[in-house]
């Protein structure tokens, strides 16, 4: 993506937004592997294969970040991890761009256990809608969240997202295809910026 919108890093006090590399594979396996059952419950699985399609496998690191970077390139999607006090703490993708009529994405994220409730995920959440709105120049984003995901849903409920409805069945996650809530936002709803709006309203006692 050879505009101002990639690559970029974002900064908001202890909380940072940048492009992932492939020398993060110690630190993101290391994250990933202390919190194996905190995510469990809530990551993408590989649905069984039907009788047409092909046989999938989940990627390896590399393969991840390589496709991520390649999407990048292509400008579908703008792949993030978060650090935390100069510790990488979790993984940002805005993903499924689309231009012409719709100019929209959706948002997916998690974060290390050690951190939530600490306004790390919400203030991430908050530097992308802005450079998504801002500087990509898109109009609507949306995160899609499973109903029984009380943090993730407290992410977007204290950033003021819609909740828009349900989408049955929606995606296949922990071994089955689940319902998800889906919360949006316009540009037109944040015209101070998000993240701007989230400072105004979080708690002063959160780190």
């Amino acid at each position: 993506m050879n505009s101002p919108s990639w690559p970029v890093e974002l900064t908001d006090g202890d909380v940072v937004l940048r492009p992932i590399k492939l020398r993060d594979q110690r630190a993101w396996r290391e994250v990933n592997r202390r919190n194996r059952d905190w995510l469990r419950p809530w990551e993408a699985t590989i649905p069984p294969p039907t009788p047409s399609g092909p046989v999938a496998h989940r990627p390896t690191y590399r393969q991840m970040v390589r496709h991520l970077r390649a999407e990048a390139n292509a400008g579908r999607m703008l792949p993030f991890v978060i650090e935390f006090q100069g510790r990488l703490v979790g993984q940002l993708t805005i993903a499924g761009i689309t231009w012409g009529s719709m100019c929209s994405a959706h948002v997916g994220y998690w974060v290390d256990e050690s951190v939530a409730g600490r306004g790390v995920m919400p203030t991430a959440v908050a530097l992308a809608a802005d450079h998504c709105f801002r500087s990509v120049g898109l109009h609507r984003i949306e995160v899609c969240i499973r109903p029984e995901n009380a943090p993730s849903r407290r992410v977007v409920e204290k950033l003021g997202f819609r909740e828009e409805g349900l989408r049955p069945r929606y995606l296949h996650i922990d071994g089955a295809w689940r319902d998800h809530l889906v919360f949006a936002l316009t540009v037109e709803e944040v015209p101070e910026g998000l993240l701007r709006r989230w400072q105004q309203a979080r708690p002063r006692n959160t780190a």
